[in-house]
């Protein structure tokens, strides 16, 4: 099944580049070129994208607008939204997370890490760009203007069984299916139905939502190093 990928970009460069990159992996395509936030929310639907690269700052409506309102759009829900930041530490990256992005990756990156993230995004998994540490969300989730939690996200937490607790845990601390399995002493499928599991009780669109919920809800804190 093929990738079906829009580039969301003002730079008409940049977006030549991502498309002969795209176009040439084998079970990916472009679909789509935007030059800001509206246009790409409309060619999200118009040529029914599986992933967008969105990039942050654009005229008009910018990235995160944009993905906001993808994320908003049960029409858009199959949308995974990767941003493409030349600032990996601006706190838009967490802010483009609380608004529905599946991850970020920073535009220096290798061509091998953007088609990475593409596939990763599209499968659901969890999208942080290798040169981001773990604690970046955590940070900053901790700054002074981070939203209050939400009482009905706190209180979905409570239909978590212990187990899948564990795992969100786990999971917000950045290790992969197979990390998790290794620490649980389990297999990585029974770790994928757990965080599947609870996905679907919290409401998140993918792993990177479960990472924002477990900081926002306080189950995990925000380390000080």
């Amino acid at each position: 099944m093929t990738i079906r990928v829009l580039l969301a970009d003002d730079q008409a460069l940049l977006r030549s580049a991502f498309r002969v990159l795209v176009d040439s992996e084998p079970g990916m395509a472009v679909v789509g070129e935007a030059s800001d936030g509206a246009e790409a929310v409309r060619l999200a639907k118009e040529c029914a994208a599986d992933v967008v690269l969105m990039d942050i700052r654009m005229p008009g409506t910018d990235g995160l607008a944009a993905t906001r309102m993808i994320g908003a759009d049960p029409a858009l829900a199959h949308v995974r939204v990767v941003i493409l930041t030349t600032f990996e530490v601006d706190d838009y990256v967490v802010r483009a997370l609380r608004a529905g992005a599946s991850g970020f990756l920073g535009k220096g990156s290798e061509p091998e890490e953007l088609l990475a993230a593409i596939r990763l995004a599209a499968s659901g998994e969890a999208l942080l760009s290798p040169a981001a540490t773990k604690g970046l969300i955590a940070r900053f989730l901790a700054q002074s203007d981070a939203p209050a939690p939400d009482p009905a996200r706190l209180a979905r937490l409570d239909a978590l069984t212990v187990r899948e607790r564990e795992v969100l845990v786990l999971v917000a601390g950045g290790h992969s299916n197979d990390e998790i399995a290794e620490r649980l002493e389990v297999s990585p499928l029974t770790v994928k139905t757990h965080v599947n599991r609870a996905m679907a009780k919290l409401g998140a669109r993918d792993r990177a939502q479960l990472v924002v919920i477990a900081y926002e809800s306080g189950l995990v804190r925000p380390r000080s190093d």
